[in-house]
């Protein structure tokens, strides 16, 4: 699995225009699932998210995570961290793993992540979303699982 994770101010995602999820301060994290991946993947991928220490402390210091901080996670889907454009200019998805394996592996993960004690709102899987998102820093964080 792989995941980009931006700190934010606030966040709201959309789906057929209607307000789906949001969040205040927090990351927005948009996961990607291999081809292959199971479910020691989503745990190390949830473990990572909630631990990630990316906000600052009173010394200005990246020390604290966004459970730390009383913040949440805006969990979203997103196949194409699996684009490969290294042959071309069209993408292939085909280290993507299948729709449902891949849907089944980001409940896991969310449901992961609120065992750690975060907060979590989902995008909506296979939709064509519109997110609107303030970054704070920016911060960007790309981690893909061994």
């Amino acid at each position: 699995m792989k995941f980009v994770a931006q700190r934010v101010l606030r966040a709201a995602l959309y789906a057929d225009d209607r307000l789906v999820s949001s969040i205040g301060r927090g990351l927005v994290v948009y996961i990607g699932v291999k081809a292959g991946d199971g479910s020691a993947q989503a745990e190390r991928c949830a473990e990572k998210i909630a631990a990630l220490r990316v906000f600052e402390d009173d010394a200005g210091k990246m020390n604290r995570s966004v459970r730390d901080v009383g913040g949440a996670v805006l969990f979203v889907s997103q196949f194409t961290l699996y684009g490969d454009a290294s042959h071309g200019n069209r993408p292939s998805f085909t280290l993507a793993e299948r729709p449902e394996a891949a849907n089944a592996l980001y409940e896991y993960a969310a449901e992961r992540l609120r065992m750690q004690g975060v907060p979590v709102e989902m995008g909506v899987f296979g939709a064509d979303m519109r997110i609107e998102q303030v970054n704070d820093g920016p911060v960007t964080i790309i981690y893909e699982t061994p």
